[in-house]
This record gives C-alpha cells, sequence and structure tokens, in this order.
C-alpha cells in the first residue's frame, strides 16, 4: 500500500485533501500532513513516503527547493506540485526537477485523484521492473554457480583448454582468480554432524561453507569455491594482488603466504563451527601454478582426502606436513574375504550370518588404521554381494522397492564407517525382505525354465548338472526346488520325459531302435532298452513286436 505526504503552510489546504478524497480506494494506505518544507524532511526521514504532494509557494523554503532536496535524497519518491499560478516558468523547472507532476489551485478532487493515480501506476510499474531486475539478477548469479561448477570440474579433470578459453571464462563468470599466479587448493569435507543430511542439503551447508571462506580469507585472498567431482567442497585460494602487479615469490613472502593461509584457515574453522553448528575436515595442497597444475594438485589433495578417514577429525592437513605419514604399513580387509563370503551366505539365504559378517567387517574396519580406500573397498564388495545375488534370483537392483540404482552412486555413503555399515544393514533387509516374497514365484519360474530346456534338449545329454549350468543353480539347489515344486526328482523326471519320447518313437515311427537311443541321448543301448523295461515291463524289442 502507498504511503502519501501532503505539504502546504495553508493546512486547510492537506485538511481538506485529507478528508475528502476516497484514500482506500486509490490505494493509499497512510496520509501524512506537514505545513512546512522542513517539517516535511523530519516526516520524510522517519516513514516510508512513496509520493509527495507540496505546495510552491512555502516561506523559507518554497516547495521547488523541497523537491529538488527530495530528488537527491529519496529519488524513488514521486513528487507532485501544488501551484496558484499558470506560469510557464513553474512549469519548466518543475520538468527539470523531474517532478511527476503538477496542479494548479483551487484543487479539483478529480484531477487531483488522476494525478496521484498515475503517480501509483508509475510506482508500481518501476516496482515491477525492479523485481524484473533482480530476478534476472538472482537468475543470473544461479546460472553462474552452475557454470562456475563445470567451469572448475573441467580443470580439475584435466579437460584440454586453452589459456585465452580460461581467461575468458575467468571474466565472464565474474571468478577472482588470475591466470600463472601462485594458488592453493582446498578439499572440505563436512564432519559428523552434518552426517544425517541429505545429497540436497548437504549441497547447500558446503555453499554455506563456501560463503564463510570468502569472509574469512578476505583480508589477504581471493576465494573461489564449488563442489568437487568427488563429494568434497573445492576452495581455490589466491593471495590478493593489484592487476599488472609483479608477484613476489621471495621466500620471505613465501612464508608471509603461509602464515595468513594458517590463520585464515583457522578462522574459517571457527566460524562454521560458530554459525553452522559443525566441524570440518579440509586438506590443503602445496602451492601451485594456476592453472597449469591444478589437476596434479586436485588428485594429492583427493588421494590425501582418502588417507585421512580414521585420523583426526576436523582437523586441517598441510600436504607438506604428511609426506612421511602417508607410507605407513596398510592392512588388508581379511574379515571382508574370510570364508564363508558375503556371496556364499546371500546364496543360502544365511540373512543372520550375512548381518553377523557386515558388522564383524566394520568392527574389523575401526579397530585398525582404515582409509576412505578401505571404505571403498568395502562398498565395493557389498554392492557387487547384493547385485550378484539379486541378479541369481532374476532381478535387477533398480526394481527391488526402495533401493533404485541411486544406491551405487551416492558416493556419501563412503563418506564414515558408520554410514556405511548402516546402509549395508538396511540394504541387506530390503533385500531379505523383497527376495523373500518372491521366493516362491521364482521358484516356479525355474522349474519352468527347467521343463523348457529338457523339452527342447531330449536329444542331448540331459542331465541335472547341465541344466544346473543352464540356469545358473547349484545342482544340490536346482533339485531341491524342482522337488519341493512337482514332488518329483528332477533326475527321475527327466528320465521319465525319455521313455515317454522313446515310447512315442517306437509306437509312431519306423526308426531303429539304435536310432532311437542315439536321438535320446544314450551312449548305450543296453542301458537304454534295461531303463525302458524298468518303466514299461519289457524291453523296446518286445515293445514294438506286441
Amino acid at each position: 500500500m502507498i504511503e502519501i505526504l501532503l505539504i502546504d503552510d495553508e493546512s486547510y489546504v492537506t485538511g481538506s485533501l485529507e478528508k475528502t478524497i476516497p484514500w482506500s480506494s486509490i490505494g493509499v494506505k497512510s496520509v501524512y500532513q506537514a505545513a512546512s518544507a522542513f517539517e516535511a524532511l523530519e516526516l520524510l526521514e522517519e516513514n516510508a513516503i512513496d509520493i509527495v504532494v507540496t505546495d510552491i509557494a512555502m516561506p523559507e523554503m518554497n516547495g521547488l527547493e523541497l523537491v529538488q532536496e527530495i530528488g537527491q535524497r529519496w529519488p524513488h519518491i514521486k513528487c507532485v506540485l501544488l501551484t496558484g499560478h499558470s506560469d510557464f516558468e513553474y512549469a519548466k523547472k518543475a520538468v527539470q526537477l523531474q517532478a511527476f507532476d503538477y496542479i494548479l489551485k483551487p484543487v479539483n478532487d478529480d484531477e487531483f485523484v488522476k494525478t496521484v493515480s498515475g503517480a501509483i501506476e508509475a510506482l508500481k510499474d518501476e516496482w515491477e521492473q525492479a523485481e524484473k531486475y533482480q530476478q534476472l539478477l538472482y537468475d543470473r548469479k544461479s546460472d553462474f554457480k552452475v557454470l562456475r561448477a563445470n567451469f572448475m570440474v573441467d580443470l580439475v579433470l584435466g579437460r584440454q583448454l586453452s589459456p585465452k578459453t580460461i581467461k575468458e571464462k575467468l571474466t565472464q563468470y565474474e571468478i577472482p582468480l588470475m591466470m600463472e599466479r601462485p594458488t592453493v587448493m582446498m578439499l572440505v569435507q563436512l564432519g559428523k554432524q552434518f552426517a544425517h543430511l541429505d545429497y540436497s542439503s548437504a549441497s547447500l551447508m558446503e555453499f554455506a561453507v563456501g560463503n564463510i571462506a570468502e569472509e574469512s580469507f578476505a583480508n589477504h585472498f581471493n576465494v573461489w569455491h564449488c563442489k568437487a567431482p568427488h563429494e568434497y567442497l573445492l576452495i581455490m585460494v589466491q593471495p590478493r594482488y593489484e592487476a599488472g602487479e609483479k608477484f613476489d615469490y621471495s621466500a620471505e613472502n613465501r612464508s608471509l603466504r603461509k602464515t595468513n593461509l594458517v590463520d585464515a584457515t583457522k578462522k574459517l574453522r571457527g566460524n562454521v563451527s560458530n554459525y553452522l553448528k559443525g566441524e570440518i575436515s579440509i586438506v590443503v595442497t602445496d602451492w601451485f601454478e594456476f592453472p597449469e597444475s591444478i589437476t596434479t594438485a586436485y588428485r594429492a589433495g583427493l588421494g590425501a582426502m582418502f588417507m585421512i578417514a580414521n585420523e583426526e577429525q576436523h582437523s586441517v592437513h598441510f600436504l607438506e606436513d604428511r609426506v612421511s605419514k602417508d607410507h605407513m604399513f596398510v592392512k588388508s580387509m581379511e574379515t571382508l574375504y574370510k570364508p564363508p563370503t558375503m556371496i556364499t551366505l546371500l546364496e543360502s539365504k544365511r540373512w543372520d550370518a550375512v548381518e553377523q559378517k557386515i558388522k564383524d567387517v566394520f568392527a574389523d574396519l575401526k579397530q585398525t588404521r582404515y582409509s576412505r580406500e578401505h571404505l571403498y573397498e568395502v562398498y565395493l564388495a557389498l554392492t557387487n554381494a547384493f547385485m550378484y545375488i539379486a541378479h541369481r534370483q532374476g532381478q535387477y537392483v533398480s526394481q527391488i522397492n526402495e533401493l533404485g540404482i541411486d544406491f551405487i552412486l551416492d558416493q556419501t555413503m563412503v563418506l564414515s564407517p558408520d554410514r556405511l555399515e548402516e546402509w549395508s544393514i538396511g540394504v541387506l533387509n530390503k533385500l531379505q525382505s523383497e527376495l523373500s516374497v518372491n521366493e516362491e514365484s521364482a521358484k516356479s519360474f525355474i522349474v519352468k525354465q527347467v521343463q523348457e530346456i529338457v523339452a527342447t534338449n531330449l536329444s542331448q545329454d540331459t542331465t541335472v548338472k547341465t541344466i544346473a549350468d543352464r540356469v545358473f543353480l547349484h545342482p544340490v539347489y536346482l533339485s531341491k526346488v524342482f522337488k519341493a515344486e512337482t514332488g518329483e526328482s528332477l533326475s527321475e523326471w527327466i528320465i521319465g520325459m525319455k521313455m515317454e519320447r522313446a515310447l512315442y518313437l517306437l509306437k509312431n515311427t519306423n526308426k531303429k531302435i539304435y536310432e532311437i537311443t542315439s536321438e535320446l541321448g544314450y551312449q548305450n543301448p543296453q542301458y537304454f532298452s534295461k531303463t525302458f523295461k524298468k518303466y514299461y515291463g519289457m524291453t523296446p524289442q518286445e515293445f514294438r513286436e506286441q
């Protein structure tokens, strides 16, 4: 709603307007009155006035002088002049002062309403344009965020870009770094306090950390922050300098840079703790010349981040201080591969044993000096076992309720042993529930497969083992499933199918008995004859001769 100020040294003029004009109907919420320019200035300082209607002829400071003062101090206010003079010079001066309009006295209410309504419409148009402009700025900043992130990914992953292209993008995306200047890279990981956040919330939190970094480093450094390709926040830090200024590469200046960097990094961690109520771990690379060695620096920082998985959390790790630490004995994950393996337990549906093995793996992991690489090893072994058992049951993991393929791609699972263990047990429970529900239909499907295989392969050496190989099951398990579903032994059923076929061939064809023997996959005619007699009480020859 609009607020308007009426000014005239003859108070009956403003009083009359205040009482006779239907203010609310034209969108005016508040009407203020002043009897002088100085009183008006006081009201303008205390209230959010949108429109000023002022008389010209006033003592001490006239209306034209007041409009000039308002234009300098509150350029957004629309000013309308009241005058008893129709002199052209007044109109000319009003135009020069960019007054919205002027009205001749005595004031006609209809003309007054028309003029004020025009001023209100003009204000609304300006507000709408300002809002559109702000939205464009917001959209531009949002686009810049994506473009900067993509540019960062291209650089750290080694995409070949010409120096000219890099320089143009730095300028175009308003990135405050310069070419061929000493730069340091920081990889930032959110602490355990943020582990409960989903991917979107974690990304917002990382963006907040990046903004805090800009403030924390502002005294001595320029900062560019983006999401890194491997689920970390990436911060590029470059000392401040003037364009064209020669950079000081002396040992003294390098020591000063290191001191400033350490102080700013401590300030960053402190501000994150105070404002976001959480901790962060930071890996700081050695200084490198931007952008030439950015890929090498990123790989070094990423490798170090993998190594500090179980070391002191929420701390700063400078790569130049870690040379001796990273050459320590590496322990293998024996519990993960010790028989019975995960796949063996899953195949035999020993769900409780699988869960216990998972717990044993993580208990062993937490008691040793593990790295992020160890977490990836466990992660990949578990996902491999889960996919294997799902495929053995004739399903894709993407088809299993509440899992989907995203659980394979979500790298946040390897940020901590606790989170990875919780995820592993959760997936196991979902697999158990889903596969148990579908087990009966899966068994029926297996029996149907077996029946089709036998029906089309009677002429070959069709045995339980060859069929089991065809359906990717253990022969013992296949026989168990078949008998549970049909009530008949699989091997006996295969023989029975062959004997039915033999009976048909003897009765309806002129094929020799040895030809039938070969067609049914028997190598020994005597064995075939003995088996036939067991089923029908006579030999094939006796059956044909009767």
